[in-house]
């Protein structure tokens, strides 16, 4: 029989990899501290709460998001199954009922026969280690303190941090459909899967004005503003400057107003939270506005006049490891070869970065678990390129990011779009399936 495995951390990578290793008949005592213990971000105890947002980005495979999903569908990802069970109208990304989901993993994971699940914060990070047994961290980057000094204690490094945000929600009910209209960019998925709010020139200047003089709350005492630049807070792409909103988020291309005939000067999306379409989030509008604030500033959006607001964009503080300095590509801690690091205390930012390296974390304890070595994924392989990237001792500073074409070193510089694509899809299959052999 394989030995148990601990998994400390309930978050998306927790419970991939949980649901991955019972999978392969291996016991798991999974961790989670809420709701005993909450966290700034999150706001109940179920497992695999999305705090961010309830998009798992882009379903199409001519995108590296797109392309990294249909590579875990073929690995048996578990999560990515509940969610297609949870999606919701997202024109070309997987959207979900984030409540939904989130109740649905707890179930998959409460009525495990294989799953332990215990309530409690986790700070006995030396005897774990000591006693050998295999175990996988997946925390995330709202780590508890106590867990945090002692993972820092453990790879002789204090690791790092970025300041990430939320954005707000709304009731749907009190957005003003009058000047708001249903449509997706270009049309894409049911072609009505967002709400617009149109802007034209005037607008969005009163607008970009207010945002740059609206009170923001202080940051921890000694932190410097470190940001991920993938998910900028919707105030900060307003300072870089006039038009830099209507090239991110506010971006009105593909949508045309059905007042005008033309696509507006500039354009706030609303994405759906739950299939009854009681509630929307704001795209693109992560915060670190006072709350008061925010009501004041975000209701200078065309048809947000009367919002009513369900739940406030919120700043927190994300921890994540030096992975080219303490993890080898195989998810094992260099200094504690029998701990597996998952999620995105890697430094992988994003939701399907999180249950890619749960997933093979999960396969990798299930190894260990059984006296086997450790695997690494094909190099030609989406994860593969992902978890060497995330390792690689070339990296003059590491920073979050999140999988992207660019981390595939082996393909041509110069090739074309469709041939790239072609060229990926062949090489990861027939890499995979050599590994099977």
């Amino acid at each position: 029989m394989p030995q148990p495995v601990t998994i400390i951390g309930g978050g998306l990578s927790g419970c991939e990899c949980a649901l991955q290793l019972a999978a392969r008949d291996v016991a798991v005592e999974l961790w989670e501290m809420r709701p005993a213990v909450m966290t700034e971000a999150h706001i109940s105890g179920n497992l695999a709460e999305l705090v961010c947002s309830n998009s798992l980005k882009s379903t199409d495979e001519k995108r590296a998001q797109g392309l990294l999903k249909a590579e875990l569908r073929t690995l048996g990802c578990r999560l990515l199954g509940i969610a297609d069970g949870c999606a919701i109208p997202g024109g070309a990304a997987l959207v979900v009922d984030r409540k939904q989901f989130s109740k649905v993993v707890t179930e998959a994971v409460e009525s495990n026969p294989l799953i332990a699940l215990r309530r409690e914060e986790f700070t006995n990070l030396p005897e774990l280690v000591e006693s050998e047994r295999p175990a996988v961290i997946a925390t995330g980057p709202l780590t508890s303190g106590k867990l945090w000094e002692q993972i820092g204690e453990l790879v002789g490094d204090g690791g790092s941090y970025f300041y990430d945000a939320t954005s707000p929600v709304l009731s749907s009910a009190s957005v003003n459909m009058n000047i708001a209209f249903a449509q997706s960019r270009y049309g894409k998925g049911g072609g009505d899967d967002y709400i617009n709010c149109p802007y034209d020139r005037q607008q969005y200047a009163a607008f970009r004005s207010a945002l740059l003089e609206a009170e923001q709350y202080p940051l921890s005492k000694g932190d410097d503003y470190l940001l991920y630049e993938g998910c900028l807070p919707i105030e900060e792409l307003a300072q870089r400057g006039e038009d830099t909103m209507r090239f991110g988020p506010l971006k009105p291309k593909g949508i045309t107003d059905p007042r005008t005939g033309r696509w507006p000067f500039a354009c706030v999306q609303l994405r759906h939270e739950d299939a009854f379409r009681r509630a929307v989030s704001l795209v693109g509008f992560q915060t670190r506005l006072r709350f008061g604030e925010q009501e004041r500033v975000f209701r200078l959006i065309p048809g947000l006049e009367q919002a009513k607001f369900m739940r406030y964009g919120r700043m927190h503080r994300n921890s994540y490891l030096e992975a080219p300095k303490v993890l080898c590509p195989t998810l094992q801690l260099k200094a504690a070869p029998r701990l597996l690091i998952a999620g995105q205390l890697t430094g992988l930012e994003g939701y399907m970065n999180a249950i890619a390296t749960g997933l093979w974390a999960g396969r990798n304890a299930a190894a260990l678990a059984s006296g086997n070595q450790p695997a690494v994924p094909p190099e030609r392989s989406c994860l593969g390129a992902m978890l060497r990237f995330m390792t690689s001792p070339l990296h003059r500073e590491y920073r979050p990011t999140a999988f992207q074409y660019g981390m595939l070193a082996w393909l041509p510089e110069k090739i074309r779009r469709q041939q790239k694509l072609e060229l990926i899809r062949s090489e990861a299959e027939a890499a995979w399936a050599e590994m099977r052999r």
